[in-house]
């Protein structure tokens, strides 16, 4: 758990405070979410299956929340890029965090695994 901790308290500002705030609503959305360090990158897992992750966009230079299963999923400020599964949602850290969106998407990726879309 240390390493994920210190993933958290390495980033700057604006970042971290997106990154905190953005684990506190992911994990508040299912109990049987878990954030854990995969690839040097904070996973959330549902039921122990990846659903969801955050990192830094590279050319950009933006924050982002990833979906797994991404393909599942048309709304159109989730973006491919050259991803078969994944799709982002690229957050501005000089704007306020889409609360509605993001709630809504981290639903939709649980009620895959739910629902048998994705298996457990």
């Amino acid at each position: 758990m240390k390493q994920l901790d210190d993933f958290y308290l390495k980033q700057e500002e604006p970042i971290k405070g997106i990154f905190l705030a953005l684990k506190e609503i992911i994990l508040k959305q299912d109990s049987d979410i878990t954030n854990t360090l995969k690839y040097r990158m904070p996973f959330f897992c549902y039921k122990g299956k990846m659903f969801c992750y955050l990192w830094m966009h590279k050319k950009i230079k933006q924050p982002y929340l990833a979906i797994v299963e991404g393909k599942h999923f048309d709304e159109v400020f989730l973006i491919q890029e050259n991803r078969s599964r994944m799709k982002i949602m690229l957050l501005n850290p000089d704007e306020d965090l889409p609360l509605q969106q993001i709630e809504s998407i981290i639903q939709k990726a649980i009620n895959l695994y739910k629902t048998g879309i994705v298996k457990v």
